[in-house]
């Protein structure tokens, strides 16, 4: 992303998007007791909700996003809820240069499918990776209008690579707040050869 596009997400942030965004997601919430407790990564973290709610559930947690507002937000939030999670912030369009493996790696509505392919590889053995993007359709559906941002049927499951796949849907279905929203979810773990899945 662009020095222009940082800004933007500051702005944002700045002009209270997000801010009703408290509770984590409920998709990692029903697979969260599945996941063994260790190191947990969250890419574009934005606000902090879900990786609040990693460090809370005893993980150690990672959490990027490009928003330096978003992160001081979340920065406060942790202070006040006496967590510790390390914040970072860096343009996910970069390579990631970070300590791994992760026991989970979570990518929630953030497009970037080469990022992803990198994701899995930073999984320890057993490690999980829990993804729910904006898939793309015909239908009249909450999210972004461009495209771009949107993943196609079939791309979260090709990304995953050699992932054991525990749970992979690509529907409309209806959001917290009611509305129809279409969304690709992946929950994809990584196996040693000669070990079974969960």
């Amino acid at each position: 992303m662009s020095a222009t596009d940082r800004e933007r997400w500051n702005q944002r942030y700045r002009d209270g998007a997000y801010a009703d965004r408290r509770q984590p997601s409920i998709f990692l919430q029903q697979w969260i007791d599945r996941v063994p407790r260790g190191r947990a990564l969250d890419v574009a973290c934005g606000a902090g909700r879900n990786a609040l709610y990693l460090a809370e559930c005893g993980f150690e947690v990672d959490a990027v996003d490009i928003s330096a507002e978003a992160l001081a937000r979340a920065r406060d939030t942790a202070l006040q809820s006496g967590l510790q999670l390390n914040w970072l912030e860096h343009d996910l369009e970069q390579p990631l240069s970070l300590q791994n493996p992760y026991q989970l790696i979570l990518n929630i509505r953030y497009v970037n499918l080469p990022l992803l392919r990198q994701l899995a590889a930073m999984l320890a053995p057993g490690g999980y990776l829990v993804c729910e993007q904006h898939l793309a359709s015909e239908a009249a559906v909450i999210g972004p209008k461009n495209p771009d941002y949107r993943v196609k049927p079939g791309d979260l499951l090709a990304a995953a690579g050699q992932l054991h796949i525990h749970y992979l849907d690509e529907s409309v279905v209806q959001d917290p707040d009611g509305r129809a929203a279409a969304l690709a979810r992946l929950v994809a773990q990584r196996v040693e050869e000669g070990l079974s899945g969960s």
